[in-house]
């Protein structure tokens, strides 16, 4: 199996184009890119310097994938783009290279991006990650594996987002939501758990009752917040893995968390 090339698109030399690349109409391959095999690009893509993705992705119309961060503290340092396998990276997408010299923007594998999404620099995104329409990630921003976002959802810099997390559609997210939960509301709230998602990934009943009944704790009305985060700190062994997986989460907030809701 050979790579294919429109005739229309420009690609340089220096690209290191896997087997069975194929590359649509009116695309541009700068020179420092890497695509692995059996990776598609439709039509109008264009892929900047400093950008490697992996095999089996499908990237459509108008995505435009290592531009430049947009960052007044860039100043043209190399900086990288890297993108796993088997993603769908649909129409009009971008994803901006790092902030700082030798750093990086990661999306994992089997994630599915849909429509004019935006990944800013030094975004970090885990796997099997899916992403609606008009969603933001602001720089720094992390995204732990088997979350959802909602279409047209914004987050803030350096928020970080845990695993098999759903947000919803057109909120805006500012502090931090923690593993396995639901968020919602403006002001935005943790409404409860992902149990669709947990119950698909394998959860089992009693570790999902045990996850909800460690967060109701936490947010208890008849105790100060930081009491309870602290309780759980020095007990941490004494919890199930994912409850230890919670604690752990709640040890690197920067931004503050998101607080319970209901």
């Amino acid at each position: 199996m050979s790579v294919k090339i429109h005739p229309t698109s420009i690609v340089s030399s220096k690209a290191e184009l896997d087997d069975g690349v194929i590359i649509g109409p009116f695309c541009m391959i700068d020179s420092h890119v890497k695509i692995g095999a059996n990776t598609e690009l439709r039509a109008y893509v264009s892929i900047h310097d400093y950008v490697s993705i992996g095999e089996n992705c499908q990237i459509c119309e108008y995505t435009a994938l290592g531009g430049d961060p947009q960052d007044h503290g860039f100043k043209g340092e190399i900086s990288y783009l890297r993108i796993g396998n088997n993603n769908l990276i649909r129409e009009n997408v971008t994803m901006n290279r790092a902030t700082g010299e030798g750093n990086e923007t990661v999306v994992g594998d089997d994630c599915f991006i849909m429509d004019g999404v935006h990944f800013a620099h030094n975004v970090k995104v885990g796997n099997h990650v899916t992403v609606a329409n008009k969603v933001g990630l602001s720089g720094f921003v992390s995204v732990g594996s088997h979350t959802v976002f909602g279409g047209m959802a914004g987050v803030h810099q350096f928020v970080r987002i845990g695993e098999f997390c759903m947000i919803g559609g057109l909120y805006r997210v500012v502090k931090d939501i923690p593993h396995y939960t639901l968020a919602s509301g403006d002001p935005l709230r943790l409404t409860g758990l992902n149990k669709v998602g947990l119950e698909r990934a394998g959860f089992t009943s009693e570790t999902r009752k045990e996850i909800y009944k460690f967060y109701r704790w936490l947010y208890r009305k008849d105790s100060r917040f930081t009491d309870s985060l602290n309780y759980a700190l020095k007990h941490k062994a004494d919890y199930i893995p994912e409850i230890q997986h919670i604690i752990e989460f709640y040890e690197g907030t920067k931004r503050g968390v998101t607080f319970w809701g209901v």
